[in-house]
């Protein structure tokens, strides 16, 4: 298989972050995705943002209202995904950092 479009490029982006962690997991494992850098990087960072997103609402779970802010951790992908389809360059904080001093991208 070919590497992929651009067009596909900006959709495989978008559902990297929409349908974390299967998607970007498919892209990290699929040779002709794992190879465009951009895509890699958005499937790490989405990987990276949903281990801390399940930790975050684990421990906000503790009361029912704390329960209800952790439905706050679902916008930010949404907003990233829209961006990244656009084409721009996703930059989370603290894990756009802590991903490239691991040398994940």
């Amino acid at each position: 298989m070919n590497s992929p479009s651009n067009s596909n490029t900006a959709l495989y982006r978008l559902l990297a972050y929409l349908l974390s962690p299967i998607m970007p997991i498919i892209i990290l494992i699929s040779d002709s995705m794992k190879n465009d850098p951009v895509l890699k990087k958005d499937a790490v960072q989405s990987l990276a943002y949903a281990a801390v997103a399940f930790v975050v609402s684990m421990i906000l779970t503790v009361t029912v209202i704390l329960a209800c802010l952790a439905i706050v951790l679902v916008i930010p992908p949404i907003i990233w995904a829209i961006q990244a389809y656009q084409g721009k360059d996703i930059n989370i904080p603290v894990i756009t950092d802590f991903c490239k001093k691991q040398n994940w991208f």
